[in-house]
């Protein structure tokens, strides 16, 4: 494909991508625009038309909710696809993603799983990679070989997770990777990768075919601990529950372990009188430059979970609380929060999440 072809194709991905509101409100899209205009604009090739573009997409991009969604179909990832076989000398670099590790639990790192992990008998940790409903069908029929099962999105943090919940449980022999590999972000292919090849110099996954491949919160000899401990089995595509559930138990056969080393922790007034204001959604939502926050409601502890993040992914602190008034108090009264708007946004996500503890159902950032 000649480069024109492809700086066509790169905008026509960005422009499918800029038109969905939950693009326009991804870290992973704003990071690939900011990554394409730093290379076009130093470029000894004018790449005014391309440019253009990105600063039309850049200036519509409203405040960033999450990093990434790790969606299915990702554009920005398709585009930076497009743009590092096109242009191999530009050297991108990956996201600077971190998360805490929790030493007296297990997992110990926190994430939208299912863990059991009830003895000698559960040696299989399956990733449903973009399929996350697969995942909660799984723990409907929960197989006793079973030890975890949880959804895999993106290529860096979501392998560095797996990474270090596995080497810290030594039960876990195969990794059952089944469910729809994401476009643009391969994860599945991701894994498969570091299994075979292992990681470069810079921590990069040799071989992957994903936009970001560079493991930051993991060292070199945890990868060489996790590639000898497991087995990856290849069975990306299948969402036959059936299936699945038979080769989670063939596997188990081969390759039971011990599990004794696990731990677990548990824990109206009438407006007639007075104008009526019809609300409106914004115009334009200013980011807040305190940065962005990721809820994850811990069921089985009775705890929700926030991630502060900055905008170059970097985690600034986790915060913990048991309902949502605890956490958005201390996350004002300590200034991480400049926004009303982000104020009133982090208020109503904190309180979704505080009620799936409750009420048990699924709880999904910006999700209705």
């Amino acid at each position: 494909m000649k480069r024109e072809e492809s700086t066509n194709k790169i905008i026509s991905k960005l422009q499918e991508g800029i038109n969905l509101a939950k693009c326009r409100k991804c870290g992973c899209m704003k990071e690939t625009l900011e990554k394409l205009r730093a290379y076009f604009e130093t470029s000894q090739i004018e790449y005014s038309a391309i440019l253009e573009n990105i600063e039309k997409y850049l200036n519509g991009m409203e405040q960033i909710k999450y990093a990434c969604l790790g969606c299915e179909y990702c554009y920005p990832a398709v585009a930076m696809n497009v743009f590092n076989k096109a242009f191999p000398e530009a050297e991108s670099s990956a996201l600077s993603c971190t998360f805490e590790v929790r030493e007296k639990t297990w997992p110990v790192v926190a994430g939208e799983y299912f863990a059991f992990c009830d003895g000698v008998e559960c040696p299989v940790a399956v990733s449903t990679l973009a399929s996350v409903e697969l995942a909660e069908q799984l723990v409907k029929v929960r197989p006793k070989e079973l030890c975890i099962v949880g959804k895999t999105e993106t290529e860096n943090i979501g392998i560095d997770k797996i990474i270090k919940n596995t080497i810290t449980n030594p039960t876990i022999r195969a990794l059952l990777l089944v469910g729809k590999d994401p476009e643009g972000h391969y994860s599945g292919r991701t894994i498969l990768a570091l299994k075979e090849n292992g990681v470069d110099e810079k921590m990069r996954i040799i071989a992957s075919p994903g936009k970001h491949p560079i493991l930051k919160n993991v060292t070199r000899e945890e990868v060489e601990t996790f590639r000898k401990q497991v087995q990856v089995i290849d069975m990306i595509g299948c969402e036959d529950i059936n299936t699945i559930v038979d080769e989670i138990r063939k596997i188990s056969r081969q390759v039971i372990a011990s599990c004794s080393s696990c731990e677990f922790t548990g824990e109206i007034k009438s407006t007639e009188s007075v104008q009526v204001i019809q609300a409106q959604e914004p115009d334009r939502v200013e980011m807040d430059r305190a940065g962005y926050f990721v809820i994850i409601p811990q069921r089985e502890r009775e705890i929700i979970v926030v991630e502060h993040y900055s905008y170059e992914n970097k985690l600034l602190r986790v915060i913990e609380g048991k309902d949502a008034r605890s956490i958005y108090w201390t996350i004002i009264k300590n200034g991480w929060v400049t926004q009303l708007s982000h104020a009133a946004y982090l208020g109503k996500e904190l309180m979704k999440a505080e009620l799936s503890i409750k009420l048990g159902f699924k709880y999904v950032q910006d999700g209705q």
